[in-house]
């Protein structure tokens, strides 16, 4: 097996700590989601909150899966490390570049979503497409530069902006409490739809919120003590947002009844002004712009360590593989932010919505098969290296990988026909692409020819 680790790790610089890897799981999830769903959510009425429930434990089912597979194999990669090890090369490469697609596609919607929260600060950016465009590539291209500067720079940003968009959100939380009108909790289920259609369909809304929960395994060569920094900041991380995301939905279905919040386009700025009037929307705007920004920053971060992993296995085109003076994965950056850039400018003449939506099912999806694998690889790698589990985790191990198998499942047959359909044919674009890297690898090691 090849290395996997970065210059940083192979110099024992290993920049980024446990609080800067939690910030990362954290600040990846905490993005555009927590912004936004509660008016999607509203539709639903309160039992949207059991929906939110059901996904936080496939989520926190997810976390405990890779914290024991960070412990077990600690490279960069993330998932496609953990794929690759327990089912081999092909495996390995698909999730690579089903994962790889998730990351730029989501940078796509991401900075989409930054434009139009800024633009309820700066109303020209909202009145312009061009301002508007601007704005979306200016911020994908400030934090690709930051990247490539270096990680621990980075992973300041990361830091310092999770610190900053979970300010508004807990002063939301906490003295949003005093402003909850037990009436706006009944009907419970608002939607006309059964009991359990309504939490299915809830909680397939919620997994976007979610995706980025194994944001910590990426960079793991760039990482203080992986075995132990990964698990921990990959579980703490993920019980934090899911406590933030029930206890915001919470305050927005209490404060708003369910009528008014659904479909508006900046619910939680709605609930702050009816609590705090308009410097409450304002503040509250300001702290969504700060939330995409770090998401931005973190899922950037993840675009080059994902094909650097890959392409130092031999199964990503090796430029992947190249790092700059500054020890990090500068040709991936780029590419990746490329895509995301011309994915962009391809769709911004639609609404922000529709656009925004299409592209996070797309993400979301791709994430999902990842997860899907992973959910089996502890038990797969077990088989592949001859490793037996300890007959007291066992029945752990074997727990764990049911309940992340079966909640993937059904989180990808949630996430509808059409974007399974459109995941599909752009996970099978990769495949000349490693028919062709196995090729060239025959030739080089036989001389022969195609």
């Amino acid at each position: 097996m090849a290395d996997t680790t970065s210059a940083s790790r192979t110099s024992g610089k290993a920049a980024l700590g446990l609080w800067m890897c939690t910030a990362l799981v954290v600040g990846n999830m905490i993005g555009s989601g927590i912004f936004l769903l509660p008016s999607s959510l509203a539709a639903f009425g309160p039992i949207s909150l059991v929906g939110w429930v059901v996904t936080a434990g496939g989520a926190i089912a997810l976390a405990l899966i890779f914290g024991r597979l960070a412990a077990l194999t600690p490279k960069t990669g993330g998932p496609y490390a953990y794929a690759r090890e327990g089912f081999g090369d092909f495996a390995g490469f698909l999730i690579a570049w089903g994962y790889w697609i998730a990351l730029w596609s989501g940078n796509a919607a991401v900075a989409v979503a930054f434009a139009g929260y800024l633009s309820f600060l700066v109303p020209f950016i909202g009145g312009s497409q061009i301002a508007g465009l601007v704005a979306a590539l200016g911020a994908i291209w400030l934090l690709t530069w930051m990247n490539i500067r270096g990680v621990q720079e980075a992973g300041v940003i990361q830091l310092v902006t999770t610190v900053m968009k979970l300010v508004p959100i807990l002063l939301l939380i906490v003295f949003g409490v005093a402003y909850i009108d037990t009436a706006n909790f009944t009907p419970v289920n608002v939607s006309g739809q059964s009991t359990i259609s309504a939490i299915s369909a809830c909680a397939a809304l919620t997994l976007w919120a979610f995706i980025g929960l194994e944001s910590a395994t990426v960079p793991a060569g760039d990482v203080v003590d992986p075995e132990r920094t990964i698990p921990r900041a990959t579980i703490i991380g993920t019980c934090l947002a899911a406590a933030v995301y029930i206890g915001v939905t919470v305050v927005a279905l209490g404060v708003m009844p369910s009528a008014e919040l659904a479909g508006t386009n900046a619910p939680l700025a709605l609930v702050a002004g009816v609590m705090w009037g308009a410097g409450g929307a304002t503040f509250i705007a300001i702290g969504a712009c700060i939330s995409t920004f770090g998401t931005l920053n973190g899922f950037t971060m993840l675009t080059g360590q994902v094909p650097l992993g890959a392409a130092r296995d031999g199964i990503f085109p090796e430029p992947f593989a190249r790092l700059s003076k500054t020890g990090t994965p500068a040709f991936g950056l780029v590419v990746s932010n490329v895509l995301a850039s011309g994915l962009i400018m391809m769709n911004y003449s639609e609404s922000l919505s529709e656009q925004f939506e299409f592209i996070i099912l797309l993400a979301t999806l791709s994430t999902l098969i990842p997860y899907l694998v992973c959910s089996l690889s502890e038990l797969m790698i077990s088989v592949a290296t001859g490793r037996e589990i300890a007959t007291n985790q066992s029945l752990k191990v074997a727990t764990l990988a049911s309940v992340g198998f079966v909640y993937s499942i059904w989180a990808i047959y949630g996430a509808g026909r059409d974007v399974v359909f459109w995941g599909f044919l752009l996970l099978m674009t990769g495949l000349p692409i490693y028919v062709w890297l196995r090729w060239q690898a025959s030739k080089s090691t036989s001389g022969e020819t195609f």
